[in-house]
């Protein structure tokens, strides 16, 4: 599927956050009120932080999916990454991830346990998981 990558304007907070509210609560449950307050206000500055570091893909001029990437010490973090459900299994995902393995040697990301689709993918792409919380992994990918 042919798609375009744009970087993030100040027209696009809204839509990152609502994707980012969703991901999260899609996975996170049972919160009391405190918690999703503190999620709600942790997204809210953390988007408008990372706003010029998040990537728009884009087919058909609609937003269809987002992505972020930041750099920690040598090391490159998949901080998050979302593809609109309808345009799931097209290999966009897969297309951006392995363009990101080949420009950097150490590539590592979070991934609630939940998502099995997604840590099937990592795992496809030769992500391993190193270390675990309560909900999620954290996983690697060395070249």
């Amino acid at each position: 599927m042919k798609y375009d990558i744009r970087t993030a304007a100040d027209s696009d907070i809204n839509y990152l956050k609502e994707v980012k509210a969703n991901t999260i609560f899609s996975y996170v449950t049972n919160l009391t009120s405190f918690e999703k307050d503190k999620i709600n206000n942790y997204i809210n500055r953390q988007i408008l932080l990372e706003i010029k570091n998040y990537k728009i893909i884009m087919s058909n001029d609609k937003i269809i999916g987002c992505y972020l990437v930041t750099k920690k010490d040598n090391d490159i973090l998949i901080d998050e990454i979302f593809i609109e459900e309808s345009y799931r299994d097209k290999g966009i995902g897969t297309n951006i991830i392995n363009a990101i393995l080949k420009e950097h040697d150490i590539v590592y990301l979070w991934v609630y346990k939940e998502n099995i689709k997604a840590i099937s993918l990592y795992k496809k792409l030769g992500f391993e998981v190193v270390e675990e919380t309560q909900t999620r992994y954290y996983m690697i990918h060395t070249n």
